[in-house]
């Protein structure tokens, strides 16, 4: 009289196996079908912009490269004025690339008169400029806006912010997917794929163990991504900085960073400018900032008149390197009489990343935000921008990166193969509903706080669920 119950209930339970697991393959399914393009470009591009400090210097040897001729260095002003006078008229400095390697060039950069800024290369010991590039235009800048944007300004870091996210449903999804039941634990399968397999079952093994073995760093790449998007990644800077987590909020008295009220001269010349006009640290024309202080404001030197001059720019050197900051940093040139110079340090290591805003009359240091001043969570981010641009570890890091990326691009390309092996002619080829549907409180409860927690991909998961319903109606597979 128990067996037929007994065997109701595992089919019941058979049913609900099958129904969960299909559920699961639809999210993956539709998670991939928008990633699936845009991780290939992400990982194209990453691995392109990773090799940085090798690529360039190869690109443009003519101008970023010269003779050590271990002679004295021309002064940095004096190489600033070369530059300058191979400039057009309206040309305006803003930028000085500071690095002690001498076997590399001078480099400052220009806000030519149509908008658009310029590098500029001078020979260190003889002065003689070596050539130009542009900086909206160059190959690591390409590569770089496409990798944040697509090259479409705001739209593009839009629709790449959301592959960040979506990525997360994939790669949640995936695992769940992959997760081992006791018959493919005795038929393999699990941490190596069954190679002796054919056709789109030797593909799913491929697809489905290769991507175990890189979720760990797939996930890595969009949480250490993310907070540098430009719709979600601007909203966390403020949440974190309300908690006391993020970047110091930079104001006189406000920060635990060593800082220098302004003088009584430059309050009373300012006054508007202190109430929230002054300029931010993401806004000056820097190489690189830290994520820490991007939003921190930009203070104002004091003294400005006729009668006082700029000290140079080897002062402004020599007091980097007085607070501990050595090599390899940009140092954005004042572009008003009020401006500072600001020396930023993004070396490889978070923890001595610098900013120094100095008074470009006086030459005292305004304020001097470091690592041990951030907050908990601008810390971790430090270190994890590090790792994700390939940078804390040197070559070793550049490989890992360089090998994850490019696993990610084959787990693209696999899952594509797999899809166009099942998919019917002139068919979408999403996997069917089931017939019974899951209660899957936890999968449910866990997109619920996702689409929370990026409000731009809640409101993607609704559109994409009521499309689903309009474009397929009812319909639902056998179990």
């Amino acid at each position: 009289m128990l067996a037929p119950n007994i065997n109701a209930a595992a089919a019941t339970s058979e049913d609900d196996v099958i129904a969960h697991r299909r559920t699961l393959w639809r999210w993956h399914f539709y998670a991939g079908l928008f990633v699936m393009p845009l991780l290939i470009v992400l990982a194209v591009t990453g691995t392109i912009y990773c090799f940085q400090p090798q690529i360039e210097p190869l690109l443009y040897r003519d101008r970023m490269v010269v003779a050590d001729t271990h002679g004295e260095r021309l002064s940095t002003d004096v190489l600033l004025a070369k530059a300058a006078a191979s400039e057009p008229r309206g040309a305006v400095p803003t930028l000085a690339q500071i690095e002690t390697d001498r076997t590399r060039s001078a480099e400052f950069v220009f806000r030519l008169p149509s908008g658009e800024s310029e590098s500029v290369y001078v020979n260190p010991y003889d002065g003689a400029v070596l050539g130009t590039l542009s900086v909206e235009h160059r190959l690591m800048k390409q590569v770089r806006e496409l990798h944040r944007a697509l090259l479409l300004d705001k739209t593009g870091a839009l629709v790449m912010e959301l592959a960040g996210c979506w990525t997360l449903v994939m790669i949640g999804t995936g695992i769940a997917l992959w997760w081992p039941d006791r018959t493919i634990r005795r038929n393999g399968g699990v941490w190596l794929p069954r190679l002796a397999l054919k056709g789109r079952a030797w593909w799913r093994d491929l697809h489905a163990v290769g991507g175990i073995w890189l979720a760990i760093g797939a996930l890595f790449f969009v949480l250490s991504g993310l907070p540098w998007s430009g719709s979600w990644g601007k909203e966390f800077k403020a949440l974190a900085t309300s908690a006391s987590l993020g970047y110091p909020k930079g104001a006189w008295g406000e920060a635990h960073v060593h800082s220098t009220a302004p003088g009584a001269s430059a309050k009373a010349g300012d006054e508007h400018a202190m109430h929230g006009m002054q300029m931010k640290m993401d806004d000056l024309p820097l190489h690189q900032t830290p994520w820490a202080v991007g939003a921190t404001t930009v203070p104002d030197s004091a003294g400005a008149s006729a009668s006082n001059p700029r000290i140079p720019i080897d002062d402004v050197i020599a007091i980097a390197a007085k607070n501990g900051v050595p090599d390899d940093y940009g140092i954005a040139l004042p572009a008003t009489p009020t401006g500072v110079y600001t020396v930023s340090y993004f070396p490889a290591d978070p923890r001595a990343e610098r900013t120094l805003h100095i008074d470009q009359y006086s030459g005292r240091v305004l304020s001097d935000i470091g690592y041990a001043s951030y907050g908990r969570v601008a810390q971790w981010i430090s270190y994890g921008t590090s790792l994700h641009m390939g940078r804390y570890f040197g070559l070793a890091n550049q490989i890992v990166c360089a090998a994850i990326s490019l696993g990610l691009t084959t787990l693209a390309i696999t899952g594509f193969v797999m899809w166009m092996k099942r998919r019917p002619a002139r068919t979408l080829g999403a996997p069917a509903r089931p017939v019974k549907r899951p209660p899957m409180r936890a999968w449910r409860s866990a997109l619920t706080l996702l689409g929370m927690i990026f409000p731009l991909m809640g409101a993607t998961m609704l559109a994409v669920w009521c499309l689903d319903r309009l474009a397929f109606g009812t319909r639902r597979a056998a179990a």
